[in-house]
């Protein structure tokens, strides 16, 4: 796999200079949580990175429960990380690579090369034996130059455009309910934008939250063409991140995050909303 890596090669590279490690462990409803078991243990040289402190900008009219965080101040948290453009990154959470793809979106979006998520996460880590420590490293700041990739964001009038020109397909990343508007346990409002075909997230990863293969990658998309645009959105651009690295691993090339996703959609009261399986 082109993004992702094993717990074997992270555990051979732990002393490698040029790899650093992030944390993203972050739990919904519970937001201190991630922070308090990075302090109580962690992959040895991984500094922690937290979803609505560093991958996110407060919420607002607006842009969705989260919007990108300034990038200024983000490009610098990474040179004081001890990134710049010459640096491996691997990001990990114990959410089925969630978080984790949040990461590895922004740093692809910020032009960096070397970015993967790993395989599994910490919960596989820690069953395979592998070390963990409470120690909080530091690192030699760096100087990170930011490339911005614009081609990788979607903004709501790119969504708009999508529906009414059929100019990309719209890819729903939600669980099944919550697409279907049965059920919308988050957001004010329940259905999914116009258009949009349902591709759940978490059906990219095992039960064991170990990444299904390019193959099966391939399978699961198998009805969308390799050159069709593709615009992926979830709740609130977090969980489409996983959709975005597989289809990428499938090899579909124009693949767009609608970072304020459903929550900006319906921020808007002129938005159209469908509900059902039929657009």
């Amino acid at each position: 796999m082109k993004y992702v890596v094993s717990n074997e090669w992270l555990v051979n590279r732990l002393n490698d200079e040029q790899v650093r490690i992030i944390d993203c462990r972050y739990y919904m409803g519970d937001a201190p949580r991630g922070l308090r078991e990075y302090v109580q243990g962690h992959i040895p040289g991984a500094l922690y990175f937290d979803l609505e402190m560093d991958l996110s900008a407060p919420s607002g009219e607006h842009g969705g429960r989260h919007p990108l965080p300034n990038m200024d101040e983000f490009i610098e948290k990474l040179s004081t990380a001890g990134i710049d453009n010459n640096t491996i990154v691997v990001a990990y959470d114990s959410q089925a690579s969630a978080m984790a793809s949040r990461f590895w979106w922004m740093l692809r979006y910020l032009g960096h090369k070397h970015v993967y998520v790993l395989d599994g996460g910490y919960e596989n880590w820690v069953k395979k034996g592998y070390p963990v420590t409470s120690d909080v490293p530091l690192f030699p700041k760096k100087t990170f130059v930011a490339n911005i990739q614009p081609q990788m964001l979607a903004t709501v009038e790119d969504v708009r455009k999508a529906i009414k020109s059929k100019t990309a397909l719209l890819i729903d990343s939600r669980e099944p309910k919550r697409y279907l508007g049965v059920e919308e346990p988050i957001d004010r409002v329940a259905g999914h934008i116009p258009g949009a075909k349902n591709y759940f997230w978490r059906e990219g990863l095992t039960e064991e939250t170990f990444w299904k293969q390019v193959s099966e990658q391939q399978e699961r998309f198998v009805a969308i063409s390799k050159s069709q645009p593709i615009i992926v959105y979830c709740g609130s651009g977090v969980t489409a991140c996983p959709n975005v690295l597989a289809l990428m691993e499938a090899g579909y090339a124009s693949v767009k995050l609608y970072v304020g996703s459903w929550s900006d959609w319906i921020s808007y009261p002129d938005n159209p909303i469908a509900k059902g399986k039929n657009e």
